[in-house]
């Protein structure tokens, strides 16, 4: 049985996925023996199959099963959130216009801000990977991770490494990648649970609040999930205030 050889490219941040020595490579020639899938050849380069919404080999859309051909030269784009490729072969399903994620144990800070922001945030720091995987399959979540290797399993369909590693950067990386300027609504969910926070009466709260609070403020909301109670005090101000920022830069 003869080498065959197929001659790919990977365009805008799929190169993040290579190390920065073969960053300014245009193609990279994947060397084969018999019949190899083009999705395993594209993670044979370290890229996750979660990250690619196009592929195109010699001027075809194809999908993920599509059997290499000898001298094959395979183009590879990344997701396009904000954009219509509908005419061609998509290789997931539309995307979610409310999405939902789920991040991993590394996340914490992130998932913070994007409570406050309103964004449904699924969070704890006992997910393993397994769950993490099953939570994103069972609810249809973008599983946001700074592990690849969790993104590269068959059952997962949506998910995104995190390239920043700092949680303001990282909070504004996924705003401009999942394009969600429109879909804030900050202060509307529990940044301890991510429940929805619904307006509450203050004599139904009255029993649970410090002396303080009880004759500086009038409106509260809940969470509708633990219960847990909130103000707009001086906190509220100085978050909505970070939220703000970090929406303008």
């Amino acid at each position: 049985m003869s080498l065959s050889h197929a001659y790919f490219r990977f365009y805008a941040e799929l190169n993040d996925f290579f190390p920065s020595r073969l960053r300014n490579i245009k193609v990279h020639t994947f060397d084969f023996f018999g019949k190899n899938t083009v999705k395993d050849a594209i993670q044979s380069f370290n890229v996750p199959h979660t990250e690619v919404d196009l592929i195109i080999v010699d001027g075809t859309s194809v999908g993920f099963d599509y059997m290499l051909q000898p001298e094959d030269n395979v183009s590879v784009y990344p997701v396009f959130e904000s954009i219509d490729i509908s005419p061609l072969l998509r290789l997931r399903s539309k995307p979610l216009r409310q999405p939902a994620f789920v991040l991993d144990v590394h996340l914490g800070k992130l998932a913070r801000l994007m409570r406050m922001a309103g964004f449904d945030t699924l969070y704890r720091n006992d997910l393993d990977d397994p769950e993490i995987m099953d939570i994103s399959v069972k609810q249809h979540r973008i599983i946001l991770t700074r592990d690849i290797g969790i993104l590269k399993h068959n059952m997962v369909t949506h998910g995104y490494w995190m390239h920043n590693t700092d949680p303001e950067k990282q909070f504004q990386e996924v705003v401009h990648r999942f394009d969600l300027k429109g879909e804030v609504n900050t202060f509307s969910r529990c940044m301890k649970c991510n429940g929805l926070l619904k307006e509450v009466p203050k004599e139904e709260i009255y029993d649970r609040l410090p002396e303080c609070v009880k004759k500086h403020f009038d409106d509260f909301w809940q969470c509708t999930s633990c219960g847990n109670v909130y103000w707009k005090g001086s906190h509220y101000d100085r978050m909505k205030d970070k939220i703000t920022m970090l929406l303008s830069a």
